[in-house]
């Protein structure tokens, strides 16, 4: 077999616990590496994360934006057409940075969800990784990752729950969940 060497796309889906905190591992690990990582939260904004102040540390070579308001209603309700403006404002701006090559990673956290909940169309960001120039690698996370999405991935892990401290009555703690 030879060597390919080329920008994957990899998926982080599934129930369990971990989707957020596995990308930020490759991304630390890129950083290792000299390599630039940036990571997108397209739906969280509105807590404080300890993993904020921590990648501060690196300065440029690895930075996180916050793009949305926090956990969005879900169900029987639309989201709120703000929810929705802003998930299309962080695509926007992840799509541009997704095709400029200035990273070398890019972290598309919690962008299943959104996806998942109608808010993003998936045929927009299929098309988008289709075009991503050759070595940039993109990690997409979030339950329910769409169909087309896992379809062109090299890469779909997916999180599951065998058991968590949350069902026994232990909330969760800093430094661990957030």
């Amino acid at each position: 077999m030879s060597e390919l060497r080329r920008g994957l796309i990899m998926v982080n889906t599934g129930p369990g616990k971990g989707k957020t905190t596995a990308a930020m591992g490759t991304g630390l690990r890129a950083v290792g590496q000299g390599m630039r990582v940036l990571m997108l939260q397209f739906l969280k904004g509105s807590w404080h994360y300890g993993e904020l102040d921590a990648v501060q540390s690196f300065g440029d070579k690895f930075v996180m934006k916050q793009m949305g308001r926090g956990f969005v209603k879900v169900g029987a309700e639309k989201p709120d057409p703000e929810d929705v403006k802003m998930v299309e404002e962080a695509w926007k701006e992840a799509d541009k940075a997704i095709q400029s090559g200035d990273w070398d990673l890019v972290i598309l956290d919690e962008i299943n969800y959104a996806v998942s909940y109608g808010m993003l169309d998936p045929a927009k960001v299929a098309a988008s990784l289709k075009q991503k120039p050759e070595m940039v690698h993109v990690i997409l996370t979030g339950r329910n990752a769409h169909p087309t999405i896992v379809e062109i991935a090299d890469t779909v892990t997916e999180m599951r729950q065998v058991k968590h401290a949350y069902e026994k009555g232990v909330m969760a703690q800093r430094g661990i969940e957030y």
